[in-house]
């Protein structure tokens, strides 16, 4: 039998890089009209793909490779004193699952969000309509993950499920609770989650090295970077 999925893969013009100064990006996305499943996700996944709303994107910028795709292979993760420091912190948070659909407690604390962690480069000042756009899609199997204590939502993993892992898509929290290291714990709990799930991978995205917004993914070892379409372990 013949698994073959053919499709059309198209790459953008060159535009200014999200991560790196003076470096101009390029970008290869499957064809938006082509109709996605979760299968092909996970298989896209395991080759450094990941979802932006309805795409499956992958950057492929000319001669430039700083983007890695990065997952943690949960059942051999050890965490750091700091990181069990900080799930022993949290353990007074209540965790939900919620549908992929708009919620004004969402959009506020992402707004909020925004405004605190990401002023001034493009994120700030969202629309209900581009914060449905970048989150969700029609194919995906999505969940918001609700951080709450006493009722008091502080915040939010957006988790793509896989057929082989999770997919840490985007995290948002209460600005005026960083002592608690929210986005720490939420990674923590997506590696809790793979394991009960029984699976094996959490994506964590792309790790670039000398971008510090993308730096602390080498603080969950032992961690995996896709290079040269093989899978490696990286030492932390």
């Amino acid at each position: 039998m013949n698994n073959r999925i053919n499709f059309n893969v198209y790459e953008t013009s060159p535009h200014d890089c999200n991560y790196l100064p003076n470096r101009l990006a390029t970008t290869v996305f499957v064809d938006p009209y082509f109709r996605k499943k979760i299968s092909l996700y996970d298989k896209l996944s395991q080759q450094g793909f990941r979802r932006s709303g309805e795409h499956i994107y992958r950057p492929q910028c000319q001669g430039c490779n700083a983007c890695i795709a990065v997952r943690v292979p949960v059942k051999q993760f050890v965490p750091r004193r700091s990181q069990r420091r900080t799930w022993q912190r949290n353990q007074d948070l209540i965790v939900s699952a919620a549908a992929p659909k708009f919620n004004p407690r969402h959009f506020e604390l992402y707004c909020r969000y925004l405004a605190a962690r990401h002023e001034g480069d493009g994120m700030d000042n969202p629309t209900k309509n581009s914060y449905m756009d970048f989150l969700t899609s029609t194919w995906s199997n999505t969940v918001f993950y609700e951080f709450s204590v006493k009722k008091q939502l502080l915040a939010v993993a957006v988790v793509d499920h896989l057929e082989k892992g999770l997919s840490a898509m985007y995290t948002f929290f209460d600005p005026d609770y960083s002592a608690r290291s929210l986005g720490v714990y939420a990674v923590l709990w997506e590696i809790e989650e793979v394991k009960r799930l029984n699976l094996d991978w959490l994506y964590l995205g792309y790790w670039v090295k000398d971008c510090r917004k993308m730096s602390y993914k080498t603080e969950y070892q032992p961690l995996e970077y896709f290079y040269q379409g093989t899978w490696l372990r990286a030492k932390g």
